[in-house]
């Protein structure tokens, strides 16, 4: 028999590795919901809430196991090494062809978290009698909140990086396993028929490595059925998915599922964004780009002699990394970013703002559409401040600003915004097949703006008339009350945006 104080150590190493992987599970179950369903406060939010109930659910239900303690504690660690590990596989293989995946990813969470609910009273009672109370309790919380803050550590930083999500889950799963594994070793003269328990860990560990060896084939087969074309390039950055896929007919660039362009029109994106923007500023030199992380608005940019400077801003150095090195991305994008006059920073955007002493004369803003409050902040009042700070008194900005169809409240939302910290504005539209019809919001210090006789040589789609018409909107894309001001502190973009999007996709 283990000795009392070594039984103590090797139970409470026990508790450390429980709180790791329970929440390296909420962790990534979190986090995939934020990928695949969007609105990641949404996300986080509901599922910290139900896998905390859940754990009541299983302290609660624990007073109900009452012998053979031990035995069960190494039963239930088995089980969460087994539905954690092969949880992140399961949701991303039943989200393409699940009616009801929100039955499946809080079913999985609310059974992990259960099964962990469980874990800590069934611990106490074996280490009662061994440790006085007043240290027992301290001591099993110790444990359970530094593994529970090693896992929010090494979650971002480490982990989604360097293995991805379902790796990740796959890993703790067999972590759990295996800890359940060492308990049987070490107390295997306390326990009874521990050979089937063995066996069990066994199975369970080379089914999760088996899973773990395969891991690329489980995510490429969950992206084809989710895009339904073919993936070329797919990699997890600390700040979303990165997918790439190709067809004869194009390219396409997704972030967390969504459209970000095809490679079929995305010049009419693109050239609508930049060069009304660029043509009103007059002969500008010094060209602020934030987003936009592919280069291909830089591309743009750079057909103006005048340019002496693109100080491009984005927060994910994986798009920038992948769009500078990759030859076929490179072709789209003209090798914008190894041109001398650009400079790539890889930062938050609102952050570098807020500390940035620089003037520039255009400035490009082509975020993520605000689908949840991390991209919000930067469509805010506050943000745009800071923008008109950084602006010289003749310059132009533009911001896209999603579609005036689709969601005219939010469009007409980021237009007020910006009126309301003392832009004029000029909003316009176009029609890009990839999206359907998009919408772009100009704005100056200037009070007039004047349609441009002459664009770059080369351009596909906008012209003076092609332009006078985008800055024509019919009823149907006009807000029919004026929309709020997005401020910091109430984020209304977010909300007017997810209510129009969640309307039009559910029709």
């Amino acid at each position: 028999m283990a000795k009392p104080n070594s039984a103590q150590w090797l139970l409470l190493v026990a508790v450390f590795v429980i709180a790791t992987c329970g929440l390296i599970y909420e962790l990534v179950a979190g986090t995939l919901a934020s990928y695949v369903l969007g609105d990641s406060i949404t996300q986080f939010s509901t599922i910290i809430g139900v896998y905390l109930f859940s754990m009541g659910v299983g302290s609660w239900l624990s007073k109900y196991f009452n012998e053979d303690l031990l035995r069960w504690f190494i039963r239930i660690e088995l089980l969460v090494g087994l539905i954690g590990g092969f949880s992140s596989a399961i949701l991303f293989l039943t989200f393409p062809i699940a009616a009801s995946f929100r039955i499946i990813l809080y079913a999985l969470v609310f059974l992990t978290g259960l099964l962990v609910g469980l874990e800590i009273p069934i611990l106490l009672r074996i280490l009662k009698d061994k440790v006085e109370f007043r240290d027992l309790v301290s001591r099993v919380f110790t444990f359970d909140y530094i593994g529970a803050l090693l896992a929010s550590i090494v979650f971002p930083l480490l982990l989604v990086p360097y293995l991805g999500l379902i790796r990740t889950s796959l890993f703790f799963g067999m972590l759990n396993i295996g800890v359940g594994w060492w308990l049987l070793h070490k107390f295997k003269h306390e326990l009874s028929g521990r050979w089937s328990l063995r066996l069990t860990a066994i199975a369970y560990l080379l089914a999760e490595g088996i899973a773990f060896g395969f891991s690329s084939r489980i995510m490429n087969l969950s992206e084809n059925l989710v895009f339904n074309e073919p993936v070329i390039y797919s990699t997890s950055s600390p700040y979303q998915r990165i997918v790439i896929t190709r067809t004869k007919r194009e390219l396409r660039l997704y972030l967390n599922g969504n459209l970000q362009f095809s490679s079929a029109d995305e010049y009419r994106y693109h050239e609508a964004l930049v060069h009304p923007a660029m043509l009103a500023a007059h002969q500008p030199k010094h060209i602020l780009v934030m987003g936009g992380g592919d280069g291909l608005a830089v591309r743009e940019i750079l057909k103006y002699p005048s340019v002496e400077s693109v100080t491009l801003v984005d927060l994910d150095a994986n798009m920038t990394r992948l769009f500078s090195t990759q030859p076929i991305l490179k072709q789209l994008n003209h090798s914008s970013f190894h041109d001398p006059r650009v400079k790539i920073i890889n930062s938050d955007a609102f952050v570098w703002l807020r500390n940035n002493t620089e003037i520039f004369d255009c400035a490009i803003i082509d975020f993520p559409d605000p689908s949840n409050f991390s991209v919000g902040k930067l469509y805010t009042s506050s943000f745009y401040k800071l923008l008109k700070r950084a602006l010289s008194p003749e310059g132009m900005a533009v911001i896209q600003s999603t579609s005036p169809f689709v969601a005219p409240k939010s469009f007409w939302c980021v237009n007020e915004t910006l009126k309301a910290v003392g832009f004029h504005t000029i909003p316009y539209h176009n029609y890009v097949p990839s999206f359907g019809e998009w919408g772009y919001t100009m704005a100056s210090m200037q009070p007039e703006y004047h349609l441009p006789d002459s664009f770059p040589q080369g351009l596909r789609y906008i012209t003076k008339d092609v332009l006078q018409q985008m800055m024509s909107f019919p009823a149907d894309m006009r807000a029919k009350q004026t929309p709020a001001v997005n401020r910091l502190d109430n984020q209304t973009l977010v909300d007017y945006f997810e209510q129009e999007w969640n309307s039009f996709l559910e029709q």
